[in-house]
């Protein structure tokens, strides 16, 4: 068959395995928010939170499964845990993982990386929570006003030349902000949720970036990974 279609089998293997690792994060992590409290999310901010955030890259289905899993008898304790690196060339690295066997998600973590050449260390004083909202809509000015009016701790709002605004806020006003942009008939979101966000941000050299590229590949694959945060600027 040759080797346009080992190519083309072997990009709709990765394609798959990319899809199949987003849904399963969506389910462990709007599982673990229907569990905390009412399965319903029209009274409980984390599961409302956890469905927006996968809204756009799961289907409806694999969020219903995951709110009925934890309706039912399904009783999957997770746990969250938090892993800091210093990565090659000295870029700041945080994993978060969400598992029901911490010492498996430790050992698989730390494995990845230190394979990669990062050392475990303290990086997380070089990144902020915040909330952060991605959207097409009105003019930066008008998004900026309405904001503060409405009272929302907002840490910056920023637009470029096609339009694209990005605003960041404190994580507690997240939903808040929302229920603002609304009058503003912003409703559709290309991202909105928690993050860490780097204070400052680095370029690697050719060789430092390849292995981060890989190392940020593996995780994504990882099964108790749930989302990594970096410093690096030109990945």
């Amino acid at each position: 068959m040759g080797r346009h279609f080992e190519v083309r089998a072997a990009a709709m293997a990765a394609t798959a395995k990319a899809k199949s690792a987003i849904y399963m994060r969506a389910s462990k992590e709007i599982y673990a928010a229907a569990k905390s409290g009412d399965p319903d999310p029209a009274s409980n901010l984390a599961l409302r939170s956890a469905i927006e955030k996968y809204r756009k890259s799961c289907p409806r289905d694999v969020i219903e499964r995951a709110i009925e899993r934890a309706k039912g008898g399904d009783a999957v304790a997770y746990i969250e845990g938090r892993y800091e690196f210093m990565g090659p060339g000295g870029c700041n690295i945080i994993v978060d993982t969400l598992t029901d066997n911490v010492n498996r998600a430790l050992v698989t973590v730390r494995t990845i990386c230190t394979r990669k050449g990062a050392k475990m260390a303290s990086v997380a004083y070089n990144f902020q929570h915040l909330g952060v909202l991605n959207f097409k809509g009105p003019s930066r000015d008008e998004v900026e006003e309405a904001l503060i009016l409405g009272e929302v701790d907002v840490q910056s709002v920023e637009a470029d030349e096609e339009g694209n605004i990005q605003v960041t806020v404190t994580p507690s006003d997240l939903e808040k902000a929302k229920e603002v942009l609304k009058d503003l008939n912003v409703t559709d979101y290309d991202r909105a949720e928690l993050t860490m966000m780097p204070n400052d941000w680095m370029e690697l050299s050719e060789e430092d970036l390849g292995k981060v590229r890989t190392m940020l590949g593996e995780l994504d694959e990882a099964e108790d990974v749930q989302a990594v945060y970096h410093n690096i600027d030109n990945i």
